[in-house]
């Protein structure tokens, strides 16, 4: 025997329809059967009320109570043939068949028939009490007689000119005639319940499609199952995700999207009056399409982003925008590049090492050791290492040695020359290289490229570094010009810490400062920027002191770099050294 495959539980949009469709038929079934109930009872009172009206007109018959009076009086009740021909059952049976009624019912002061539609019942007790009509009362029944269920009335006679009672007259109409006439008052009432179960179900239908299509097929377990995973995935991952659903609300801003924007909770907000960069608002514009991922620098920090098209079916959900957090990643990659840099100025340098051993290998295996004292004593003066940097001796730190000293090796490699500005003086210890990098480096390789695209014949950059060590700690002072053209004539200063504004040649050769506007992609156009937020998170900021000129001179910056040395003072260097001479000359003149 075949077993039948079990079946699944019923869809909910399922349950939802059958529901609504038992609503309404129990609300149709209802009304219907309240509507019937009240014609029902409606009619009956009608019947109730033509009975008691026929009733009062025979009994107020004078000959009537005459005559009911006279068999009253007499001793006994006459036979049935007898009353069967008399003046009452006349007068009763006239008024049931002139006015259609189930019976017209006559009797005497103590109940017997006097007249009936029936002459076999004549004179004989009454199937229903008549003692309140009997007691002078006028009463309306519902009752089941000998002629079947009727809607009636009973009302006494009285003698003539006399308030004896001396019979009553019954009336009644019959309910089969009433349930005739509910049956067809009652079917207009049928057909539009009919009507009204009909329209139902299709609106049920149709509330049926459209939950479906707002649910995307989904039933609420599994949309209750989405909403915990979904809290559960978005407020959980390190990855900032904004939600823009297709009417352009943000329906979906998570604690990832609010730290790295420095934003609060924009869930609701409509996205085109987000306070968000306007790089993000770009991404989402109706004429793109998915991109590939772009940088911005946001509260200080290097973002990738993301955008792409949300699309279920052929149903347009809206926009999924995703940011990470390439900072550190930023940081440790120039300091990578600051490391390989000085390995390199590093390995040009190792050939004057081993020259500099040959040549104190010479002078000795020769005899020369004045000539050999002499040549170590230089050594010792200038540095085991020369750097192509002018005035390299002002710098004391070793750590702005170093990072200054590769810097130089790149540049001359690129025919630059860096040099030292004589107003230098750094009497602290550098204590935050991160930034000291980040922000010196990007200085040092916008004026480079400056200098490089530059119209001037010499190119140069000149740095000068001072330190503010009375505090603790203290503040590091950084000016960076070159011989390049300067800012471009019409370029606000401001504008060129605008994230993506870079001094990268173009493909036309235009290279001067501020002479292209370019996108993102690689991480172009987003130094200045971000050294200008690190700047201003440490309380500092990057100013531009001089536009520069066409032919050069160029731009002169200015960084102030809060927090970044200790107030230990470096030992002064000896009188007759270099750096002392050049210190006493430059700063005790």
């Amino acid at each position: 025997m075949q077993r039948s495959m079990p079946r699944g539980p019923v869809r909910f949009s399922t349950q939802t329809l059958l529901l609504q469709l038992a609503v309404v038929t129990l609300v149709v079934v209802i009304s219907a059967s309240v509507h019937a109930w009240l014609t029902y009872d409606r009619v009956g009172k009608e019947a109730e009320n033509q009975a008691l009206t026929l009733a009062r007109t025979v009994a107020s018959d004078p000959r009537l109570r005459a005559d009911v009076l006279a068999i009253s009086s007499q001793h006994g009740t006459p036979p049935a043939d007898t009353l069967e021909a008399g003046p009452v059952m006349a007068t009763a049976e006239s008024a049931r068949l002139r006015t259609g009624a189930l019976f017209v019912v006559i009797t005497d002061e103590t109940g017997l028939r006097l007249a009936h539609p029936d002459p076999d019942r004549l004179g004989e007790q009454v199937s229903t009490d008549p003692s309140d009509a009997l007691s002078g009362a006028e009463v309306t029944t519902r009752n089941t007689g000998t002629l079947g269920a009727s809607a009636g009335a009973k009302v006494p006679v009285y003698a003539p000119d006399s308030a004896t009672v001396v019979g009553e007259v019954s009336v009644g109409y019959s309910m089969e005639t009433v349930a005739q006439s509910i049956t067809r008052d009652i079917t207009p009432v049928a057909l539009t319940a009919g009507l009204a179960l009909l329209v139902g179900t299709a609106a049920s239908f149709l509330l049926r499609r459209r939950l479906h299509r707002l649910t995307l097929g989904l039933e609420p377990e599994e949309i209750s199952t989405l909403v915990h995973d979904q809290v559960a995935v978005l407020q959980g991952v390190d990855d900032g995700v904004i939600g823009i659903a297709a009417d352009g609300r943000i329906s979906v801003f998570n604690a990832a999207a609010q730290r790295l924007l420095a934003l609060p909770d924009l869930s609701g907000a409509h996205w085109g009056n987000a306070p968000v960069p306007s790089a993000l608002h770009a991404l989402t514009r109706p004429q793109m399409d998915d991109a590939d991922a772009t940088e911005l620098v946001a509260g200080g920090q290097v973002l990738v982003v993301s955008a792409r098209k949300a699309v279920r079916g052929n149903e347009d959900l809206g926009w999924v925008i995703t940011l990470r957090d390439r900072t550190e990643l930023q940081q440790l990659t120039r300091q990578l590049d600051a490391v390989g840099t000085m390995s390199t100025a590093l390995r040009a340098q190792r050939h004057e090492f081993a020259n500099q051993l040959h040549t104190l290998a010479g002078f000795m295996s020769i005899g020369q050791h004045q000539q050999a004292r002499d040549y170590l004593g230089q050594l010792v003066a200038t540095g085991p290492l020369k750097f192509p940097v002018d005035q390299a001796e002002l710098l004391q730190d070793p750590y702005l040695q170093a990072f200054i000293g590769a810097k130089g090796v790149e540049a001359d490699e690129r025919g630059v020359a860096l040099r030292i500005g004589p107003e230098t003086l750094v009497r602290g210890q550098v204590t935050d290289p991160q930034d000291v990098t980040t922000v010196l480096g990007n200085l040092i390789d916008n004026a480079v490229r400056a200098a490089v695209a530059g119209s001037a014949l010499e190119r140069w950059v000149e740095v000068e570094v001072l330190d503010e060590a009375g505090t603790d700690p203290g503040i590091l002072y950084v000016v960076v010009a070159d011989s390049g053209d300067g800012i471009a004539t019409g370029t606000a200063p401001e504008a060129i810490f605008a994230e993506g504004f870079t001094t990268v040649e173009a493909a036309d050769g235009a290279g001067t400062l501020g002479s292209r506007l370019l996108g993102t992609s690689g991480g172009q156009g987003l130094g200045l920027a971000l050294a200008r937020h690190l700047a201003r998170r440490r309380g500092g900021d990057i100013t531009v002191l001089d536009t520069g000129s066409k032919g050069g001179p160029g731009a002169v910056f200015m960084a102030t770099l809060p927090g970044t040395v200790t107030h230990h003072l470096l030992p002064e260097p000896a009188p007759d050294s270099p750096a002392g001479a050049a210190n006493s000359k430059d700063h005790h003149d």
